[in-house]
């Protein structure tokens, strides 16, 4: 696939790395020459220097021919900008857009055919607020996926010593849950790298454990790996920028929630917005302000500045005072790797979650969700079986008929209401969604064909 991405930023460097080992040609566009050159040096891929949206810039970057256009600028309005050119000079097929201001999401007829042309827009700040969200609902999770709008989820827990399966193997987790729960362990991370365990794998204490079930089902799975920690009640949040307004918004009503601001202007502003979470104006790295909010009673203190240092630095200071857990933003990827490491319980990389919902677009195939999992080291990819026997490689076959390239795996079958969990004479049907887990990247091309239609159903 030919993918023209606009912008060189966090967001825009980490698409490219993650594509450009999938066999696509990719070609880079931002003002910033610098940027350009060190993103050139590490990837194979092409670069060109210029303003993104101007025509003459992305025919050098070869729009006329390109399958894709990324545009992840800094600015919505280049964003739109370029691909009404795409659309209205090059016919381009498919054109993202990151859009962040609230006007334009608030407005989505702007996106519809005949008005902007924008395919598919994404929001970096809702991506956020949701993943930060769903990881306060469940608290003795490192993250959680939604999959076919929420009816199923795939989260992540360490198995800590104390859970009944630590120590035990996998075909033990089916004998301990009540009659009626599911799940499907699809992936696990120990000490740094993945595999697809099966029946016989022991689970060891600090693994990182990957599962999959109906929603309503998932704390009742992760207390077989742990000792679930008692429900959020009391929250804090540090930043009130766009990020920690909507969060705060999206949690007021069922936490108690406080939201601290060093900008008073700012303050104010949100403060007349927000229902029942308390607005305080003041620097979250101050261990007295905190103090008299009762940090020590906070379950879960979250960091959500636009400096990860400030988010770091005032995050491992909660913890020490007594914060039961903390969550903290950080765009650095380098950062993120070392902190997990110690006091900080969660970090959140505002380009990796945004990523799941660029590769939901960018995939082929009926895919309806992607998302990446730790640092894009796999993914979990939902997709739709479409078509019927004679058209389908999927559908009217059994799970044990089905060849998967290596490192993948079935998690789950979401069929109307109902998640089901494959087993090997589990036949697929039209309209199923399938969970894939996908270790290894390179494979990912060979996972999209087999939700492609033949010629023959098209």
């Amino acid at each position: 696939m030919k993918i023209v991405i606009l912008g060189a930023g966090q967001v825009g460097s980490s698409v490219a790395s993650q594509l450009a080992n999938e066999v696509n040609d990719i070609t880079v566009v931002d003002t910033d020459e610098m940027r350009l050159r060190e993103l050139q040096d590490r990837l194979d891929i092409r670069v060109v220097q210029g303003f993104a949206s101007w025509p003459s810039v992305l025919m050098r970057a070869g729009i006329e021919d390109a399958d894709l256009l990324i545009a992840v600028t800094n600015s919505d309005e280049i964003n739109m900008m370029a691909a009404q050119v795409a659309y209205s000079l090059f016919n381009t097929p498919l054109k993202i857009a990151r859009i962040r201001a609230q006007e334009y999401l608030d407005n989505p007829t702007l996106f519809s055919s005949g008005h902007c042309p924008v395919d598919h827009h994404i929001s970096p700040e809702q991506e956020v607020t949701e993943y930060i969200t769903r990881l306060i609902e469940f608290p003795s999770a490192l993250q959680v996926l939604d999959f076919a709008d929420g009816r199923a989820q795939l989260v992540a827990t360490m198995a800590k010593e104390g859970g009944p399966l630590v120590g035990q193997r996998l075909r033990t987790l089916t004998k301990l849950l009540p009659q009626g729960v599911e799940t499907r362990v699809a992936a696990i991370f120990r000490d740094n790298k993945a595999f697809i365990p099966h029946g016989g794998t022991i689970i060891e204490e600090n693994d990182t454990v990957y599962f999959l079930a109906a929603r309503k089902h998932i704390q009742t799975v992760m207390s077989e790996l742990r000792r679930l920690e008692p429900p959020v009640k009391r929250v804090i949040l540090a930043g009130g920028g766009s990020i920690g307004f909507a969060v705060a918004k999206a949690l007021e009503k069922k936490y108690h929630t406080k939201l601290i601001e060093h900008s008073r202007e700012r303050a104010t502003q949100i403060a007349d917005t927000l229902e029942t979470a308390i607005v305080l104006v003041g620097d979250c790295s101050d261990g007295e302000l905190l103090t008299e909010e009762s940090i020590d009673r906070t379950d879960v203190y979250v960091a959500l500045t636009n400096d990860d240092e400030a988010n770091i630095l005032s995050s491992m200071l909660a913890k020490k005072l007594g914060a039961h857990k903390v969550i903290t933003l950080i765009n650095r990827p380098a950062y993120a790797k070392l902190v997990e490491a110690g006091s900080i319980d969660i970090a959140v990389s505002p380009q990796q979650v945004t990523i799941g919902a660029l590769l939901t677009h960018v995939r082929r195939g009926a895919m309806v969700r992607v998302h990446s999992l730790r640092g894009g080291m796999a993914e979990a990819i939902e997709a739709i079986a479409v078509g019927d026997r004679g058209s389908s490689k999927l559908i009217g076959r059994r799970i044990d008929e089905i060849k998967l390239p290596p490192e993948t795996t079935f998690g789950g079958i979401v069929r109307g209401e109902k998640v089901l969990m494959p087993h090997h004479d589990t036949v697929i049907q039209s309209d199923d969604h399938v969970i894939l887990f996908v270790l290894d990247k390179q494979q990912i091309p060979v996972v999209e064909k087999l939700f492609e239609p033949s010629v023959a159903f098209i």
